[in-house]
């Protein structure tokens, strides 16, 4: 007997003029409709994320076709009474090429990575990602962490949601700046960011196998919220 799901699947518009494939979402949701692999056969990927506790619908999707590409785990700071660090600027759109190249070999590798897409998609993804960030759009705002010089050390992007709380997009620090702390400084500017806007906590992802990035954010006071998978077909 084929394996079937609950869920509901949406084309990705945006990815799929970027990337140009046909991929969509397929979101779990009990009150969906029944799915199986005949179902999705109109796309070249389709992307599902799986929270980690749901082990009979990791299994049902792994029946279909689905394979793991990564792990994830979300982190969640309180917002407490802070000022913004030094060395912390707005980013500006003068800065965007500089961003742009940063952000490309920061996260050239991630989940839009072979054999799903082409080699240097992660890259151009990213990059375009900071843009967007210092233009407003998605995210609503690209913060530099800067040296005495004014040369940028890492960034970090972040947005409001709808639920009072904010979330973290990029952040990366340079490969020259590693170990100078730049990290914990854009995490408290983010959290800043948010006491500003009267933001009650701050979430941010990352890799499962990103240890030193969930190391500086257990640093940084975070706790683990969920883990989950992204899983393709």
């Amino acid at each position: 007997m084929s394996a079937t799901v609950l869920g509901r699947i949406e084309p990705l518009t945006w990815e799929n003029d970027f990337f140009a494939v046909n991929s969509a979402l397929l979101s779990l949701d009990a009150r969906g409709a029944v799915l199986d692999s005949h179902g999705l056969q109109g796309f070249d990927i389709v992307q599902c994320r799986v929270l980690s506790q749901q082990t009979a619908e990791l299994d049902a999707l792994g029946e279909m076709g689905f394979r793991l590409v990564e792990g994830e785990v979300d982190c969640v700071l309180g917002v407490s009474a802070t000022s913004r660090p030094d060395g912390i600027r707005i980013a500006r759109a003068e800065h965007i090429p500089l961003l742009r190249e940063a952000a490309s070999a920061a996260f050239a590798f991630s989940r839009f990575r072979a054999p799903w897409y082409q080699p240097a998609d992660s890259g151009r993804f990213y990059a375009q990602w900071s843009e967007n960030a210092v233009r407003g759009t998605f995210d609503h705002q690209c913060l530099l962490a800067v040296n005495e010089q004014g040369d940028m050390q890492g960034f970090i992007s972040l947005r409001e949601l709808p639920d009072g709380s904010g979330r973290v997009g990029l952040l990366a620090t340079l490969p020259e700046a590693q170990g100078l702390g730049v990290g914990q400084r854009m995490i408290a500017a983010a959290t800043d960011w948010c006491r500003v806007r009267r933001l009650s906590r701050l979430h941010i992802a990352t890799q499962l196998s990103n240890l030193p990035a969930l190391r500086l954010y257990h640093r940084c006071g975070g706790v683990v919220e969920r883990t989950a998978y992204w899983l393709y077909r």
